[in-house]
């Protein structure tokens, strides 16, 4: 499958194709500083509220809709990689660079008069509520003065410099890629705004009155939202009545809860909604079970006898109603269930009413609040089959304000909290309930930089919560040979700078993803050494997993993700069927001069590049002089005589 590429602006030495995942990923980590920056280029007279929910908008459509976006004419096979080298801070991120660029196109559009033809954009709704960063000092005051006098471009060309830090080739570069047809009077402006009085560790738009991330709330006009409260208690009292006569001839709700009313009637499908009839395994089944999954789970829960809370449940996973929030993992059914499923779990956790039930092919979460009478529902599907014991070691009970509460399986005896980024660092134990509930544990950030990354360690297995049902289990090793639980300082290392990469693989329907490095390569000039390593995400369906190819040089800073050279989608490369993989890189040396560096796995005996980059080694690693920006195709010949082409 032809990797996802994006375009990057043309610079003085960033030129190329970048990954729309890539850009995706860095969007997410930088967000903050992407949303400062189009909120400080926005013409300050449109209204604080307005002007931070706007900021908030076009930093979120800075991502591409189109995921083949950027691909030359030519559509030729192309080796691309952010360059590893050059730059500081988070511009040395080729996403980054794209996503600003594309962040600073739509502010500078933004800024423009408004034509009475042109719609204006589409905003965050936040209903009740005034939005607005925490007032600052007379310094700020006079500083968002200055720059409300200046055009679009010149407060456009002053945040670049100020904010980030760039140097005036650099800006002029960026504001004419971002189609400011006079870069040089927009400097010229950015220039005439004073120096703030006083001194800084910082720019003094790094301060809280220009962050739309940190912001103070007040009320709208409260007398008229009390009338459009009137307005809207009427209509609602008016849809009752006319619901309540439509609904007489019927028998209502009635125990239902928030499931629709029944449109047939079917002698199985009502036993499947039998509470008393849901299968429950014994406590010590799990014990002598020839299959240890979740079939041996034991029904847990402070209200598994709660007869109204399982018939409600069962009711509405069979028939949901308008008002209930549905959702399912990819490839996963929605459909009622063909018996009496199993029940796993029905208590409380969080003031919420949680029940988990299992079909043999599917987990759903029914949860609600104030007791199912008018309150909050939702369902929750998963698709579990084929599990084993290694897979089936903790379902997800709630999510309350990025904090994770799990259910254990009932034969893990021991669990901590393990940061993934942080390999040498001991971890915690985590209290459980005699249940097997345990505490809350808080989840990955998806909003701010990816500064740790919490995972489970039940018993010898390692899981990390991908925002579904049930967490994916992480694995260490070579596919087919020797895949094994993630332990040794080798494994851990590994992990602890691909870790953050599991963010683009949330919502898939992950299963396991597998880590192995695939080749180790000794950098030119004397720069040191890199490892190459194929990361695989496989799914519970079966298709659909994610393949990532990862460069990580050795001499970068501690703890530093590893660049992505190559992805593919639904992909059998670095799996147990295609245990083989062969991915290229561009790298650019302390010298300043460029480098194609290529890597196979061990079936690998020859490379050869071609197209902009010409060469050929025997062995596994190739190492060509190249040209900033230059493509290449990239062919290897393996053992047995076969060709394999880069993963892509």
């Amino acid at each position: 499958m032809d990797q996802h590429r994006a375009t990057l602006a043309p610079d003085d030495e960033t030129t190329g194709l970048i990954d729309v995942e890539q850009a995706e990923a860095a969007l997410v980590e930088h967000y903050p500083r992407l949303v400062r920056l189009a909120y400080l280029i926005l013409p300050p007279g449109t209204g604080r509220t307005r002007r931070v929910l706007a900021a908030h908008a076009l930093a979120q459509r800075a991502l591409p809709r189109n995921r083949g976006y950027g691909a030359g004419p030519d559509r030729r096979p192309d080796v691309e990689l952010p360059w590893q080298r050059g730059t500081k801070g988070p511009a040395a991120d080729a996403g980054y660079a794209f996503v600003r660029l594309r962040v600073l196109r739509l502010a500078l559009r933004a800024a423009r008069p408004r034509r009475w033809w042109r719609p204006p954009p589409a905003l965050p709704q936040v209903v009740g509520l005034r939005l607005f960063p925490r007032s600052g000092g007379a310094d700020e005051l006079a500083l968002d003065k200055a720059l409300s006098q200046l055009s679009g471009p010149g407060r456009a060309a002053y945040v670049l410099r100020e904010l980030e830090r760039l140097g005036e080739h650099e800006t002029r570069t960026l504001l004419r890629a971002a189609g400011v047809a006079d870069a040089r009077t927009a400097l010229e402006e950015a220039a005439s705004v004073p120096e703030p009085a006083g001194s800084r560790d910082g720019s003094p738009l790094e301060s809280a009155e220009f962050d739309p991330c940190s912001l103070q709330a007040r009320p709208t006009d409260l007398m008229r939202r009390r009338q459009h409260l009137r307005a809207a208690l009427v209509a609602v009292v008016a849809l009752v009545v006319c619901g309540t006569l439509l609904g007489m001839p019927g028998r209502g709700w009635g125990p239902s809860g928030a499931a629709a009313p029944p449109y047939a009637r079917h002698p199985s499908a009502e036993r499947a909604l039998d509470p008393q009839r849901l299968t429950r395994a014994a406590p010590d089944a799990w014990r002598t079970a020839s299959r240890a999954d979740f079939s041996a789970w034991p029904a847990r829960g402070d209200r598994v006898d709660d007869t109204a809370l399982l018939r409600r449940a069962l009711a509405v996973w069979a028939r949901p109603g308008r008002s209930v929030r549905v959702s399912a993992t990819m490839g996963t059914q929605s459909g009622p269930p063909p018996g009496p499923p199993q029940l796993l779990f029905a208590g409380e956790v969080d003031r919420t009413s949680v029940v988990l039930l299992y079909d043999g092919l599917r987990v759903a979460r029914y949860a609600e609040t104030g007791g199912g009478d008018g309150g909050a529902v939702a369902l929750d599907f998963a698709r579990l089959d084929a599990a084993d014991a290694a897979t089936s070691t903790a379902l997800v009970l709630s999510r309350v304000d990025g904090n994770v509460r799990y259910l254990t399986a009932p034969w893990v005896r021991h669990a901590w909290v393990r940061d993934l980024l942080r390999p040498g660092r001991a971890p915690r134990p985590l209290h459980r309930t005699g249940e097997g509930v345990t505490d809350p544990v808080r989840t990955a950030p998806l909003l701010r930089p990816c500064r740790d990354w919490p995972a489970l360690q039940l018993g010898s297995r390692l899981v990390a919560d991908l925002g579904e049902l049930a967490p994916a289990r992480l694995t260490y090793g070579t596919p087919g040979r020797g895949v094994r639980d993630v332990a040794g300082r080798a494994a851990r290392t590994s992990w602890a700078r691909t870790g953050c990469r599991l963010a683009l693989m949330r919502a898939r329907g992950v299963r396991t993803v597998n880590s192995w490095r695939f080749a180790a390569q000794a950098l030119p000039e004397a720069g040191g050494h890199a490892a190459w390593l194929c990361t695989r995400a496989e799914t519970w369906r079966g298709a659909g997993a994610k393949v990532l190819a990862q460069f990580q040089p050795w001499d970068t800073r501690r703890g530093a993700a590893g660049a992505i050279a190559a992805g593919a989608d639904d992909s059998p490369a670095c799996g147990p069927r295609e245990p083989r993989v062969l991915a290229g890189v561009l790298w650019k040396a302390r010298s300043g001069h460029w480098y194609l560096l290529a890597a196979g796995s061990r079936q690998v005996t020859a490379i050869a590049a071609t197209g902009g980059v010409r060469g050929r080694s025997y062995g596994r690693a190739l190492t060509l002089p190249a040209k900033a920006g230059a493509r290449a195709d990239l062919r290897a010949r393996l053992a047995g005589g076969g060709r394999l082409g880069p993963l892509r």
